[in-house]
């Protein structure tokens, strides 16, 4: 059984409604939450219908299940992804992003990937560009430096050495141009 875990990746933040659309499989189950109804509390798991009918009524539940303003808020979302054209949106700034990373790791050998789909990205940072050593240390500093300048980051990875950057879908230009500059700046600082 394949269950898609789409609570972060869903709702168009890859450029398609659900991440696992762009991989070339159909999962049995997916979950998805939060942005899919705007902020308000909704969850929910779609699946195949012999997955799902396999639970006896009532068996499954949650916190956020059928709560009706939750419901229409989620329906309004998805009008509004159609009707501003969001998942483009989340490609476009994806390329926005991954454009400006790539050309910040030209002057940084530390880091060693930027990778992600539209508008959910990675950067992943290792000791002189060495594969084989993760660098948290660095990836810690720059998080709290760029805190220190509005900036906020998250850190995640097993090793802790990558930064996730999971911009909104309504975010300007101009703040996309502002966040690169402060994380080129960190970078630059944590060199010296």
């Amino acid at each position: 059984m394949l269950i898609a875990d789409e609570v972060q990746s869903g709702a168009g933040r890859t450029g398609t409604l659900f991440a696992m659309e762009q991989m070339g499989v159909a999962p049995d189950l997916t979950t998805f939450a939060k942005s899919i109804a705007g902020g308000f509390p909704l969850a929910g798991v779609t699946g195949r219908a012999e997955v799902m009918d396999a639970v006896a009524p009532g068996g499954l539940g949650g916190t956020y299940a059928g709560n009706p303003i939750a419901c229409v808020a989620a329906l309004e979302v998805l009008k509004v992804f159609e009707q501003e054209n969001l998942l483009q949106k989340a490609n476009d700034l994806g390329q926005k992003l991954k454009d400006g990373l790539l050309a910040i790791a030209e002057k940084h050998p530390e880091i060693g990937d930027v990778r992600g789909l539209g508008a959910m990205i990675a950067i992943e940072l290792f000791e002189d560009g060495d594969h084989s050593k993760p660098d948290a240390k660095l990836t810690a500093e720059i998080v709290a430096r760029a805190r220190d300048k509005g900036l906020i980051l998250l850190s995640c990875g097993p090793y802790y050495n990558v930064l996730r950057i999971l911009v909104p879908l309504t975010i300007e230009d101009a703040q996309i141009r502002q966040g690169l500059e402060i994380i080129s700046q960190c970078f630059a600082e944590a060199k010296q």
